[in-house]
């Protein structure tokens, strides 16, 4: 079964029907969630499904922005200034100090996000397309970006002393936009264990790092053994502190009331991580007169393959196409700004976007802010080239779902299957520039967008639109280039779709071509 909004408010007026799994998870979670149909056991959770919204949506961005920003040194700052030889070491130990005498604590102060203005950014990136706006809520840097009740260690507290997910909230809210949140924190217990330590070499050789000094554990977490994998669950993490991270997101939820929670990673500690997704949902009814209208994604595939969340894939696309929602999450650079990065280029960006949204994915990209809380000049430049792009092209985008296959050409599977494996996390970097033998397709109804993702010369040449193709496309009714005004000339055969293009391109980077179809 899955929650729609008319089962939905049967089973919120029925939730003593579950009473056995609330008593189960009550025996095992002593934080009370939200009352509702959902619980934290699988065989509840997999009554959800992602809301049309978001199916819709297609395109969101990113502000994976905070303290570790400060250094401009790109990511895992917290983490890798405490580790002896690293790059962002060295940049401390130059520029600040050593770490036992001037820590990551000491940096907060640095972040004062002066001339953050959440209302002109979210503008902006709605006038790119966005559908949806996400704010990072915590990073594994254990620092709370709103005004945490339950953690002293929080924005509006220290560095920028601002509620920073309140502003974006209100922002994405006044713009129209959905509005989300990313949480870290949970892998934050062994990730951050380096701050305990001390250099092994030279001068400072056995002293030990601030993280060491008990006044300031409730940032850096309680000493115990350092696990050399620290982006996974280790099962070392105690009670208190799986207890201390579900109270802490219910309230970044009950507060906020995200129409996106993103976990970045599995779902987290078994039961407790299961309470937070079942509390999410019940709320979601709550909020929505009984309609489930939020996303919460993580990234095991595992844990959404029964039915519990959005699959989300880091710096990467799945291979083939999914008849469920999934999503990208990626950057233009690293997540934390770097002063020091070749950006992605504005047509890797689009590339990624209409591969991801013809195989039924939606794309979130991250546009890093400098401390001061504004992005810089080139990457404005890259959101000035996806707006002018979508402005031609969105109609393909949005609302559209795929179509038989996701595409063609030499970018494709070698194996020419279109099934949807969920592998592809982190293959961004291996990913080369489409070029204009490479088509892409997305469906609205019995209109089909065909992206060319580069422009041809004279003419361009869809095979799986011939009359007798394996695809069986029917009858074409009319052509269309989308952004050229003028008739096209065009001929559907044996061979494929075959249209004469015009002079001028009307864009670029991909074309789109509107196909109707009988």
């Amino acid at each position: 079964m899955r929650i729609t909004r008319r089962s939905a408010l049967g089973l919120l007026g029925a939730a003593s029907a579950a009473p056995l799994l609330r008593a189960q998870m009550k025996s095992q979670i002593d934080v009370e969630i939200a009352s509702g149909p959902f619980a934290a056991h699988d065989t509840s959770l997999q009554a959800y499904s992602a809301p049309e919204w978001y199916r819709n949506a297609k395109f969101g961005m990113w502000a994976h922005w905070g303290p570790q920003s400060a250094p401009e040194t790109g990511d895992w700052y917290a983490r890798n200034m405490y580790i002896q030889g690293s790059r962002q070491y060295e940049y401390h130990l130059k520029t600040y100090g050593h770490p036992s005498k001037f820590g990551y604590k000491d940096i907060i102060p640095l972040w004062k996000g002066e001339n953050l203005d959440t209302n002109y950014l979210v503008g902006l990136y709605k006038k790119a397309g966005a559908k949806y706006f996400c704010c990072a809520g915590v990073h594994c840097d254990n620092f709370d970006m709103w005004n945490s009740t339950h953690h002293r260690w929080n924005a509006a507290q220290m560095g920028i002393k601002k509620d920073v997910v309140g502003l974006w909230r209100d922002s994405a809210r006044d713009h129209g936009l959905k509005f989300g949140v990313t949480e870290h924190v949970w892998g934050s217990w062994n990730w951050f264990a380096v701050n305990k330590n001390a250099d092994k070499t030279g001068p400072y050789a056995g002293v030990p790092y601030d993280g060491n000094d008990p006044a300031n554990w409730d940032l850096y977490h309680e000493p115990h053994p350092i696990t050399d994998i620290p982006w996974a669950e280790q099962g070392n993490e105690p009670l208190t502190w799986k207890r201390e991270w579900l109270i802490r997101i219910m309230e970044l939820v009950d507060k906020y009331q995200p129409d996106l929670l993103y976990t970045d990673g599995a779902i987290p500690f078994g039961d407790w991580g299961r309470s937070l997704v079942a509390h999410y949902f019940n709320q979601s009814l709550r909020w929505h007169r009984g309609s489930m209208e939020v996303v919460y994604t993580c990234k095991k595939a595992s844990d959404c393959a029964i039915g519990t969340c959005v699959l989300d894939v880091e710096r990467g696309v799945y291979d083939g196409f999914s008849k469920e929602p999934w999503q990208t999450d990626t950057c233009i650079g690293d997540w934390f700004y770097s002063r020091d990065i070749e950006y992605k280029s504005p047509k890797r960006v689009i590339d990624m976007l209409v591969d991801i949204v013809s195989r039924n994915g939606n794309l979130v990209l991250n546009i890093p802010l400098r401390p001061d809380g504004t992005p810089d000049s080139k990457e404005l430049k890259i959101v000035e080239e996806i707006t002018k792009w979508m402005a031609v092209n969105s109609e393909g985008i949005y609302s559209t779902r795929p179509w038989k296959i996701y595409g063609t050409g030499p970018s494709t599977l070698s194996s020419g299957t279109h099934e949807f494996t969920a592998t592809g996390g982190f293959n961004e970097a291996t990913r080369k520039d489409l070029t204009a033998d490479d088509v892409r397709f997305t469906l609205l109804g019995t209109t089909l967008y065909v992206f060319v993702m580069g422009w041809p010369q004279d003419f361009a040449l869809i095979k799986p639109l011939a009359i007798n193709s394996p695809q069986q496309p029917g009858k074409i009714q009319n052509v269309e280039l989308l952004g050229h005004d003028s008739k096209l000339r065009w001929k559907q055969d044996e061979n494929g779709l075959r249209i004469d293009l015009p002079a001028e391109k009307p864009c670029d980077y991909a074309i789109t071509l509107k196909v109707e179809l009988a």
